[in-house]
This record gives C-alpha cells, structure tokens and sequence, in this order.
C-alpha cells in the first residue's frame, strides 16, 4: 500500500466535507477552464465516492462548455503548508510541503429538474440545516420569492467518478521524533490537525 494513501475508509469523503469547495477543469477546443464550486460528496455502501453534487451558474461560461464536453476532473486541496528545517532537529534534513489531495476524473450529469435538490443539500450541509436543525440555522425558506428567482438560474449536475487518486502526504515518512516536533510547530493549525 501505498504510504500517502488514505489510512482510514471514509478519509476520502471528510475532506470533501471539510474542504466542500472543489476545482471543476474540463478541456475542450477552446483550451482549459476552470471553475471553483461547493460540492457533496454521494457515497456507495462502503463510503467511497461515487459521484459529486454541485450546480453551475448559467451566467458562468464552463456551463455551456461542460454540457457540451461533459468529461472533468475535479480536485480537492487542503490544507497544505511548508515545512521548515527549522522545525526538526534531525542535522541535515531538508524542507518540504506537507498537502492533501484528491482528484476524480468525473463524468457531468446536468440535471436541471435536481437544482432546487441541490442548493437545499448544500445549505442544510453548511448551515447544520433540516431535521433536528439547531436553533438560528439558516434556511433557504428565509429568502422568501427570491429564492425561486435564484434557482431558475442554476443547473445542478451530478459528476459521476470514473476515476479517483489521492495523495496524504502528511509526514507518514517522518521518524517518529520529527513528527511530534513538527506537530508541535504547527501548533493548533488546520494542517496539524489533518497530520494528527
């Protein structure tokens, strides 16, 4: 197996979750393009990714590109940072770049008759909305006949995974003592909880 392999199942699926804001590229004639969008994560039975569930803008011009080229990869990043030397005590051990990734090669779905679907999974998944909501949790039902205008300008699509790599290199090949210092270095940040 490899080191910088996810360690546990579901790891994959976290970091969609905790990340939520993926990089959608498609390539066509015209080149490459790409376009950042909160997406959820659509798992099979033992918790890998199966699909992703976002919605394109129709005012955005990856819309009409990826309808007609409907092959993407989609990537997730995050966090990542520098790792000095000064961190470690080891004589002679050289910086890197401790990162998590996961990338998909994807097939978009557009689906414009889920986009009400959609948006609605994306706030209750950001806002802790829905059944057993905490108090103050912001609802979709709060913009009133905004909301239908707003919708009718999305089209949601499900990006059904072809392919999926990934790569956690988040000091798996450290000796034990260089790990708990750069732990100790990073402190309480996103990375040294990602790392942990």
């Amino acid at each position: 197996m490899n080191r910088f392999a996810p360690r546990y199942p579901g790891d994959v699926a976290r970091m969609i979750r905790e990340e939520v804001l993926g990089l959608v590229t498609t390539h066509d004639a015209q080149g490459f393009i790409t376009t950042p969008l909160p997406l959820l994560a659509e798992l099979d039975d033992v918790g890998e990714v199966r699909a992703l569930i976002g919605h394109f803008a129709l005012a955005n011009p990856h819309f009409a590109r990826a309808r007609a080229t409907p092959q993407a990869q989609i990537s997730f990043f995050g966090p990542h940072g520098y790792i000095g030397p000064g961190m470690v005590s080891k004589p002679g051990w050289a910086p890197t770049w401790h990162y998590r990734l996961a990338q998909f090669e994807v097939e978009i779905d557009l689906r414009p008759e889920a986009s009400d679907a959609a948006i609605r999974a994306l706030v209750e998944a950001m806002e802790g909305a829905g059944e057993g909501a905490g108090e103050g949790a912001w609802t979709i039902e709060q913009m009133g006949e905004r909301y239908a205008r707003l919708v009718a300008h999305v089209v949601a699509f499900r990006a059904r995974v072809i392919r999926a790599s990934t790569r956690f290199k988040l000091g798996q090949d450290e000796d034990e003592k260089s790990y708990g210092e750069i732990l100790a270095a990073l402190g309480d940040s996103a990375l040294a909880r990602t790392m942990r």
